[in-house]
């Protein structure tokens, strides 16, 4: 089974994927891992990737697309993947199909996790994580239960992401939707685009996405 998780960054796609990973056996495709893998192997196309990188220059989608073949055809992924990040138009969408086409394989489910930009804006912004040991923790959902202490590792220093900003977010949040909702009408009309409540409890997305896996 090969699905594709939309929603902005913040979301809680990686959440998701990192779930349906233990309990399916699926392979999270990260655009930016394998990049960074593709690199670090030194393949004849993780060379040319790393050229174009180390230019300055943009990835192409057929150098992204031939990555992504690569990667499938590993053994690992042989239960199927998780595409996040990718695509994010309707001409990467129609090389991906194509590419899989070729492969004797398909996109079978595309979810959308949808949210409310304000409430999402609230969640990002408001999270840090503890410096030593990464706990993560909000100022208003999920404080530490001795203030200014972690819970796990007991360290008092704690830091925040410079880009988890209001302006920095809504400006994410704006690139998201100029670039991800053309590709939507292009899988509502495959009959495969599901919709799900991004900004309901990490078990109940969870639920929902299992729901559309299992055809319900």
């Amino acid at each position: 089974m090969n699905i594709i998780l939309l929603g902005p960054p913040g979301a809680g796609k990686g959440t998701q994927a990192k779930i349906l990973e233990r309990k399916y056996g699926m392979i999270q495709l990260s655009t930016g891992d394998m990049l960074r893998a593709a690199v670090a192997a030194g393949t004849p196309l993780g060379r040319k990737v790393k050229e174009l990188m180390d230019s300055g220059g943009l990835v192409s989608d057929d150098i992204m697309i031939s990555l992504i073949g690569e990667r499938i055809s590993q053994p690992d992924c042989a239960r199927g993947c998780i595409l996040d990040g990718f695509p994010r138009t309707t001409a990467q969408a129609e090389a991906l199909d194509k590419m899989l086409a070729e492969r004797g394989l398909k996109i079978d489910h595309v979810i959308e996790m949808k949210v409310d930009e304000d409430a999402l804006v609230k969640r990002i912004t408001g999270r840090y994580t503890c410096a030593k040991c990464g706990e993560g923790y909000h100022d208003e959902f999920k404080r530490p239960k001795k203030e200014g202490v972690c819970d796990v590792c007991g360290s008092t220093e704690f830091v925040r992401r410079p880009d988890d900003n209001p302006e920095t977010v809504k400006a994410r949040l704006a690139a998201y939707r100029e670039q991800t909702a053309p590709i939507l009408p292009f899988y509502r009309e495959k009959g495969i685009l599901r919709t799900v409540d991004g900004m309901a409890s990490m078990e109940e997305v969870s639920r929902q996405i299992e729901a559309v896996l299992n055809g319900n």
